[in-house]
Order: C-alpha cells, then sequence, then structure tokens
C-alpha cells in the first residue's frame, strides 16, 4: 500500500524470478503490480509534453522561414510524435540499465531557450539549433564519463539534497495548481485564486473532485489511490465535455470574451479514430555544426553553457528528489546507480538533438508514481512503453485534461514537503540556503535557480564564519558557475 518516503522494508527469501532479481523489486519493497501502477501514473502525470512540446518548439520558424520538420507551416503531428518516441526510448534505456524508476523527456524551459532564443538567431536553422543541443549533450556526456558530474552530486551536503528534495515538491505542486487553473495569474497580485479571486466553473470543479478522491483514497491506503483519481477524473471531464460543450480555457481580449470556463490543456473528447500512424520527420535533422556557423565559437558557447547548467543541475535535483521519495538515498546521501542516472540522463540530451525534438532531461513528475509505489527500473519501462503507445494514440492521450492529471502533482509535493524536518533551521549556516533552495523553485519558477541560490549561500556562509577550509573545493566551483548562470543575460548581450 502507498506510504509516505520512507526506506523500503528489506524482504528475506529468494526473488520469485528472474524479472524480481533484475530490478530487486523484493529487495526495494515494492511488486510488479506496484511497478505497474507506478509507470502508468507518471506517464499520466507527464503525457502532457506531448500536446505541450509541439506547441513551443513546434510553432515558431527559424530565421528562414521554416519550422520544425521542414516546410513553411507548423508540422505538429511530426513533433508530437517524435516527442513520444525519444522519450519512450530513452525511460526504456533509464529503466533498463539504470533500474532506476525515472522517466525522461523532452525538457520545459530548455524547449522554450531554444524556440524562442535561439532559433531566432541571424543565419539559425532549426537543424543548427539541435546541433547546438547535440553538442551539450556530448559535453555533459563527458562529464558524467570522467566522473565530475558525479563528485558534483557526492560533494553537495545532505542537507542540501533534503532541501532540493523539499523545493521540488513546491515546486511540482505550484505546477499542478498553476496548470489546472486552480490559481492563476493576476494583475493585482501575482497569482490569484482560481478566476478572478474565486473558484468557478466545471473544469475546476473536475480538479477539485480528483484531488479530495485522491487524498481520501489515500488516507484509507486503496493502492493505486492516484491513478484511480486521474482516470476517475478523466471520465468525469469526458462526460462533462460531452453534455456541456466547454472546449478550451480562452484568455479574453479586445473584443472577444475568451472561455475563462474551458479546459486549461486538453479537451476530453475524441474526434475520430483513436489510433493514427505517426510522423518522424523531425528524426535526423540535426545539423551538428550549423549552429556554432550561424552563432559563430563565442556564441555558441555561450548557448550551450546556458543549456548545459540548467540540465546538469535540473537532473541532480530531480534525481536527489525521486530518490529520496523512493527511500532510496542512503545516509551518505548516495543513490543505487546514480552513475548510470547521470549517463542515461545524458544520452538523453544527445537523442533530444538527434530527434530533432529539443533536449531531454530527467522529469520531476516521476515523484507522482513513486508516490503510487514505485522503486525500480521497471516502472520507468512502462512509462516508456506508454510514450511509444502514444505515438499511435495520440488522440487518446490528448483527452486527458489538466484537471485530472495534475491533482497527483499536488499530492506528491505534500508528500516530498515531509522530508522538511530533516533540516535542523536552528543552524543558520543550513538554515538560510535550505531555506532559498526551497522557496526559489516554486517562486521563481526553476529547479536550477533554487540551487543556485542555496548553492552560493552556503558557500559565502561558510566563508564569513571562517570555515572555507571545511567546503569543498567542487562547492567552490558550482558556486562559480551558478553565478555566471545568473549572469548569462549580460554576457549573452555583450558577446552575441
Amino acid at each position: 500500500m502507498p506510504t509516505a518516503p520512507s526506506q523500503p522494508a528489506a524482504k528475506t527469501g529468494a526473488p520469485l524470478s528472474a524479472l524480481d532479481r533484475y530490478f530487486h523489486i523484493t529487495a526495494r519493497g515494492s511488486t510488479v503490480a506496484r511497478e505497474v501502477r507506478g509507470g502508468l501514473v507518471t506517464f499520466f502525470a507527464m503525457c502532457y509534453i506531448v500536446v505541450l512540446n509541439p506547441l513551443i518548439i513546434g510553432t515558431v520558424p527559424d530565421s528562414t522561414g521554416s519550422y520544425l520538420g521542414g516546410g513553411a507551416e507548423p508540422n505538429i503531428p511530426a513533433v508530437a510524435a517524435g516527442t513520444a518516441l525519444v522519450a519512450g526510448v530513452l525511460t526504456i534505456f533509464m529503466g533498463a540499465w539504470a533500474k532506476f524508476p525515472l522517466a525522461l523527456a523532452a525538457g520545459l524551459g530548455l524547449n522554450a531557450y531554444v524556440a524562442y532564443s535561439i532559433v531566432p538567431l541571424p543565419g539559425m536553422t532549426w537543424g543548427g539549433a539541435m546541433g547546438l543541443i547535440l553538442l551539450e549533450g556530448v559535453i555533459i556526456l563527458v562529464l558524467v564519463l570522467t566522473g565530475f558530474r558525479r563528485a558534483v552530486f557526492a560533494a553537495v551536503p545532505p542537507f542540501m539534497k533534503t532541501a532540493i528534495g523539499v523545493g521540488l515538491g513546491l515546486f511540482i505542486a505550484f505546477i499542478g495548481l498553476f496548470n489546472a487553473r486552480f490559481v492563476t495569474s493576476a494583475q493585482g497580485t501575482p497569482v490569484q485564486l482560481g478566476n478572478e479571486g474565486s473558484l468557478s466553473g466545471w473544469p475546476t470543479a473536475v480538479f477539485v473532485f480528483g484531488l479530495l478522491l485522491m487524498l481520501l483514497l489515500w488516507v484509507r491506503k486503496v493502492p493505486g489511490a492516484i491513478l484511480i483519481a486521474i482516470i476517475a477524473g478523466t471520465l468525469l471531464a469526458t462526460l462533462l465535455e460531452r453534455v456541456l460543450g466547454l472546449g478550451a480555457w480562452r484568455a479574453a481580449s479586445e473584443g472577444d470574451p475568451g472561455n475563462p470556463g474551458g479546459w486549461s490543456m486538453n479537451v476530453p473528447a475524441l474526434e475520430g479514430s483513436p489510433i493514427q500512424l505517426p510522423d518522424f520527420a523531425t528524426l535526423f535533422t540535426v545539423d551538428p555544426l550549423g549552429g556554432v556557423a550561424a552563432a559563430g565559437v563565442i556564441g555558441a558557447s555561450v548557448i550551450v553553457f546556458s543549456l548545459l547548467l540548467a540540465d546538469f543541475f535540473d537532473t541532480m535535483g530531480t534525481m536527489v528528489g525521486v530518490g529520496s521519495e523512493a527511500g532510496l538515498v542512503d545516509e551518505s546521501g548516495e543513490i543505487p546507480h546514480s552513475q548510470r542516472i547521470l549517463v542515461a540522463d545524458s544520452v538523453a540530451a544527445i537523442a533530444g538533438g538527434v530527434g530533432g525534438v529539443s533536449s531531454n532531461t530527467s522529469y520531476v513528475e516521476s515523484t507522482a508514481g513513486v508516490a503510487e509505489g514505485a522503486r525500480t527500473g521497471l516502472a520507468a519501462i512502462v512509462t516508456g512503453v506508454a510514450f511509444l503507445l502514444t505515438t499511435f494514440l495520440a488522440p487518446l492521450v490528448e483527452m486527458v485534461p489538466y484537471e485530472a492529471a495534475t491533482p497527483a502533482l499536488v499530492m506528491v509535493g505534500f508528500l516530498m514537503m515531509t522530508q522538511v524536518n530533516a533540516i535542523d533551521f536552528s543552524d543558520m549556516e543550513k538554515a538560510i540556503p535550505a531555506f532559498l533552495t526551497i522557496i526559489l523553485m516554486p517562486f521563481a519558477y526553476s529547479i536550477t535557480v533554487g540551487m543556485g541560490a542555496g548553492f552560493i549561500t552556503y558557500v559565502l556562509i561558510r566563508v564569513v564564519r571562517g570555515k572555507a577550509r571545511e567546503v569543498h573545493w567542487l562547492m567552490y566551483v558550482v558556486a562559480v558557475l551558478f553565478v555566471l548562470y545568473f549572469l548569462r543575460g549580460g554576457i549573452e548581450g555583450l558577446l552575441l
């Protein structure tokens, strides 16, 4: 049954099967059924990327006027199919090789940076932009193989790893609330409750229904609580859409009242066949040297550094969050197969460039599957297979609205928040860096920003208090890199 984050109880006796022996299912206190449920929950929590990634990178022309996948018009189906294919293959690789319940897909934030900051540069093509992503992936893979990336992970103090997990919990809870429009942007305040400060509309009712059902099933220790709630929310949303025809949410504009009572992303309705043949036009369109030629050596270096730093530390934070939630972090802060996890993530960045769908990275939504009971790579394989099926079943995936899927993120946010009592807030050397790490992830909407603020203040406070020699030298290197990352806008303005 689902439990709060804790070390899984080791079980004695011989494993039941070769599958059990390979993935250590029994040893990690799990079962095949839990792994399957967890893998499906992770898929439902992050399948939105199959719809969202094409809307970000598939609708922006490069400097020559061409769209991703070729042609003078957006090719959304091809970008969606490529997104699902790369995510599926790399997630299966993560599960089978690293044996860790972590899913990968096109990175949000990274894809927006590519679409809105890189592709519009003079002479830049989509193939050239993907070439820069390929270069970033190769560099980060080298850093992993040389042991540098794992060494940085080992140099991070245990309390900071805990703070990263807590911050991730708040971050994904906020993502869930915002994507379901339970909280929204406002004019007088940064965010507000619902529409105009109050809850209204049937989609919001579906979100509340799904969240309450999930919580009640969870406290009753019902197996599959998260998955049951997602399916129930989707069925309710489908019924409401069929009866009421709510349509997609649309912001009001001059002369247009909008549709504030519509669904946030996917409209839960099926039109036509649930099966369609995929178009993989984005694959192998990468131009390895085109990006360097367009941006110049210095400009390309700045771009690659920005991509690399965000990917480097986002993955570290996500790995810690998933490992903590699964109870797979030992007393020294180590995670099993961490080197393989980092290699798989690095290969995913390369695959994202080759696949033409932007850099792929580890997804914090994997914690939703872990909360459902996933503890091994078998869950990741289930998620990956679901992504591969999505290349043919995209219409079915598009039926799951945010309002039905995002309660899982809020639930997981709560579970990850429970780790906060492991941080000694009476010790200012720990409390201040941990506090900044925790609050800036949701407030700045960035895992990397939260980690950067925490690392920099940790080093500064230690130096000021005369404990500079107690700080691992890699923490100084990381702090300097984060300073450069925070100042990258000004640096890019000078060099590009």
